[in-house]
C-alpha cells in the first residue's frame, strides 16, 4: 500500500515536468511567416500586406498583384508564388519574379530568371495564352489576358 502513493507521486511529478518542458519551449514561427520576411528584407521595395488561409499578399510597384502560397495537409506543391502584371511585362517585372522564386525555392536567381522569361515570352499565336513548362525542377505556369500576364511558379512535394 506504500507503493501505491509513491508511484502517483512519481505520475504528478513528471507530469508537471512535461508541461513546464513544454510550456518553456520557444515558440516556432510559421516557415511561411519566415519566407515572407526573407522576401521582404531581399527585395527593395516589397512589402509584406497580410495573410489569409495560407496566403501572404505582398505589393510591389512592378507587379498587379503578388502573393506567396503555403502548403497545407494534403497539398501536391510546396509553396507557390503568383504574380500578375501587364500584358507585355516589363524587365522589373521579370527581376521581381526571379528574386521572389530565387528565395522562396533556393534556387539560383539565373535560373528563375531565364526560366520565367522562357514561359512568359512563349506566349503568342502560335502557342495560345496559357503555357506549362517545367525549368529546373520548377513548375511554371504561365497565362495572359487582353490586359494582364501571370505567372505561377510551383515545385512538387517530392523534390
Amino acid at each position: 500500500m506504500t507503493l501505491k502513493p509513491n508511484v502517483r507521486g512519481a505520475i504528478l511529478v513528471a507530469a508537471a515536468i512535461t508541461g513546464l518542458v513544454t510550456l518553456a519551449s520557444p515558440a516556432r514561427a510559421d516557415q511561411c511567416d519566415d519566407i515572407a520576411k526573407q522576401l521582404a528584407s531581399g527585395i527593395d521595395k516589397l512589402k509584406v500586406n497580410f495573410k489569409a488561409a495560407n496566403i501572404i499578399y505582398l505589393t510591389h510597384p512592378a507587379a498587379k498583384e503578388l502573393s506567396l502560397g503555403c502548403r497545407t495537409q494534403g497539398q501536391n506543391y510546396s509553396n507557390e508564388l503568383y504574380a500578375k502584371g501587364d500584358r507585355k511585362p516589363t524587365p522589373q517585372f521579370y527581376d521581381l519574379v526571379a528574386s521572389a522564386a530565387a528565395i522562396i525555392f533556393t534556387v539560383p536567381k539565373d535560373d528563375t530568371a531565364k526560366g520565367a522569361t522562357r514561359c512568359l515570352k512563349r506566349m503568342g499565336l502560335l502557342r495560345g495564352d496559357k503555357v506549362s513548362m517545367r525549368f529546373k525542377r520548377l513548375n511554371m505556369d504561365c497565362s495572359r489576358t487582353k490586359t494582364e500576364a501571370s505567372i505561377a511558379i510551383t515545385r512538387p512535394k517530392d523534390e
